[in-house]
């Protein structure tokens, strides 16, 4: 019995200083969670500290890519969109975004796509492709009382003191946010779809007129008389 006791014993004798020796070597660095420091993926650059693979320090397919426009971006909604067919469902979602640079211009669109952030992105570069501007008057308000009508959808707008903010509900208000409105007071009658209500905001902006058009309309100026000079005859008149 006991020299069966040494000879089972004997081999976990000789296991231990092996596994020891592994212990005391360098770690084996193998794959690693995404992001981590000593994880060697494909793609790294020899001598620099830039990991990660080529499509993502790139912004290449399926990277990330960085707006470099001044835009501000504002989702208004989202929906979901079921249609019926035969084997089941066809489920997509519809976004509603607002883009502008607070400085006079903006854009909207309406997109759909299969997931909500393809259905965003799209809608944004749309937006970004179809801005519009607007003129802001002193104190950071309209010129004048507007009416914008979309289908049954009316939205009425008037300018408002400095101070006063803007009263007016969601998509009213996100579009005239991003426009660079800061005062004006709106109503919307009718129909509160999201899309109707901001379609009628959009007329309402776009049927404002600013001093050189009422002059123009009215006869009692013409178009060339607004034109600017020249800069080099404003700058004989300087002298």
């Amino acid at each position: 019995m006991e020299e069966e006791k040494k000879i089972a014993a004997a081999p976990e004798a000789e296991a231990k200083p092996a596994e020891e020796a592994q212990e005391n070597q360098a770690p084996r660095r193998g794959y690693e969670p995404h992001g981590s420091a000593s994880a060697p993926r494909p793609g790294d650059r020899k001598g620099g500290d830039h990991k990660g693979r080529p499509s993502e320090r790139r912004g290449g397919r399926g990277g990330f890519q960085r707006n470099t426009d001044d835009y501000a971006e504002r989702v208004v909604h989202i929906n979901r969109i079921s249609k019926t067919v035969q084997g089941g469902k066809h489920v997509r979602f519809s976004a509603l975004v607002v883009v502008g640079d607070q400085k006079g211009r903006y854009g909207f669109a309406l997109s759909k796509s299969g997931e909500v952030p393809d259905a965003i992105k799209k809608g944004l570069e749309k937006a970004r492709k179809n801005m519009k501007g607007i003129q802001i008057v002193k104190g950071d308000t309209i010129a004048h009382d507007v009416e914008g009508n979309f289908g049954s959808t009316k939205v009425v707008l008037k300018p408002a003191r400095p101070g006063t903010g803007i009263v007016a509900g969601g998509p009213v208000r996100a579009i005239l946010e991003l426009a660079g409105v800061k005062n004006v007071v709106s109503k919307v009658y009718g129909s509160r779809a999201p899309i109707n209500v901001i379609r009628a905001t959009d007329a309402g902006l776009s049927a404002l007129k600013n001093y050189e058009k009422i002059m123009v309309l009215r006869g009692k100026k013409k178009p060339e008389d607004f034109k600017k000079p020249a800069p080099e005859a404003q700058a004989k008149g300087d002298k």
